[in-house]
């Protein structure tokens, strides 16, 4: 082969991440329904509506949690129902946030998302996130602030350049790294400069700490909706020159000069915070907006995370997720927009969820995406007209199985 790029080895995702706290309700007429699973159905008077609601409560010692994409892929929407009937699933609720309009991209998670290890999504705006790690005897779980940045960079640091996201259409002024989990192709319709990289390859490289090595690169100029490798990634830049993109292609030049020396380059998504532990291989992560209650006193971090105050305090439907005092873990959807249900206001829901042994809650998607399926069927009422919304990625509940 006569690509000068040949072998030269990049490191890809290597990250870290921040663990966060630990955590009874006392809500009425719970029914277990398997080992680990309690569900209740409440109706409750809050501020002069009757409001419907569906909780699930989960022994983290006896079922496992799982993110999942729709169509298992990183763009595509698909039903609560339907991710969790095709994973074989007990129960599940909807997630995250998510371009919801009828493009290419539908589907593409608003923030961050990480699936089994990988970081599929990048974060925006220091939203709250919910992490899970599957032990092998217990589910950790922790909600936190993972403001996780993609960049890339060259091992004597002669340079480094931050990619602006992960798995999403790319603008003509960004840097956007592509997966194999996005699907075959980046499907771009501008035109720019592609880094092709394959045959990666998963390798200790810090004490339990992983990154890929990717052995094989291609560059391609004028390039668009490029094919992904199965094994590797797409870096691709647009057609307008920014610092970025320039600093980056100067450096393809240099190496293309040097190619001799076989100088290697590097791909890194790292946690801006001080970290504590790196991403575990069956760790996912998926964001919402916005936190409601940190350490068992109720925190609305509306302002922080760029949402805005109508979203707060309007009556909407809504799903969420809380760590209780006694370790156990709480899934909540909350129905709306119908003469049954009206809803709920963010701090009406955090008082609840405190009422029932919370010490840290976070809101994920609501409104029409809002979903809870149990045993075969969904529980709730969803709020569309034409039922239950295709949506994004879900939460799914799995019994744990013993060894």
């Amino acid at each position: 082969m006569n690509n000068p790029f040949a072998r030269y080895r990049f490191l890809v995702f290597s990250f870290c991440v921040l663990c966060v706290l630990c955590g009874s309700t006392n809500a009425q007429d719970w029914k277990t329904l398997g080992d680990g699973i309690e569900y209740a159905e409440v109706t409750k008077e809050i501020s002069g509506k009757s409001v419907n609601m569906n909780l699930l409560r989960l022994d983290l010692k006896k079922v496992r949690l799982d993110v999942h994409h729709a169509m298992d892929a990183a763009i595509g929407t698909e039903k609560t129902s339907s991710i969790a009937t095709r994973h074989g699933a007990y129960a599940a609720i909807n997630a995250g946030f998510f371009r919801f309009d009828n493009s290419t991209f539908a589907g593409d998670a608003a923030g961050l998302m990480v699936i089994d290890g990988h970081l599929v999504s990048e974060s925006i705006s220091n939203r709250i996130a919910l992490q899970m790690i599957n032990r092998k005897k217990a589910t950790e779980i922790s909600i936190g602030r993972f403001d996780i940045n993609a960049w890339l960079g060259s091992f004597d640091s002669r340079f480094q350049v931050k990619l602006s996201g992960i798995n999403r259409e790319r603008k003509a002024n960004e840097i956007v790294l592509y997966s194999s989990f996005f699907g075959p192709s980046t499907l771009s319709s501008i035109s720019g400069t592609d880094i092709v990289l394959s045959n990666c390859k998963q390798k200790k490289y810090y004490k339990n700490a992983k990154q890929t090595v990717c052995e094989n690169v291609e560059i391609r100029h004028d390039s668009g909706n490029t094919e992904i490798p199965r094994d590797g990634f797409v870096i691709s830049t647009g057609t307008k020159d920014f610092k970025e993109r320039t600093l980056l292609l100067n450096e393809i030049k240099i190496y293309e000069l040097e190619n001799k020396k076989r100088k290697s380059v590097y791909i890194r998504a790292e946690n801006a915070l001080t970290s504590s532990s790196t991403i575990a291989a069956d760790e996912d992560m998926i964001a919402g907006v916005p936190q409601l209650i940190k350490n068992g006193i109720i925190d609305i971090t509306w302002e922080q995370e760029k949402t805005t105050k109508a979203f707060v305090e309007t009556r909407h439907p809504r799903t969420a997720v809380a760590k209780l005092k006694d370790g156990k873990f709480l899934m909540i959807t909350v129905d709306g927009r119908s003469e049954a249900s009206g809803g709920i206001g963010l701090q009406d829901l955090a008082e609840y969820l405190l009422s029932l042994g919370a010490i840290d809650a976070m809101n994920l998607d609501g409104g029409g995406s809002t979903t809870m399926f149990v045993s075969g069927k969904v529980v709730n009422q969803p709020s569309d007209k034409e039922g239950e919304r295709k949506v994004s990625d879900a939460i799914l509940v799995t019994p744990r199985v013993r060894k």
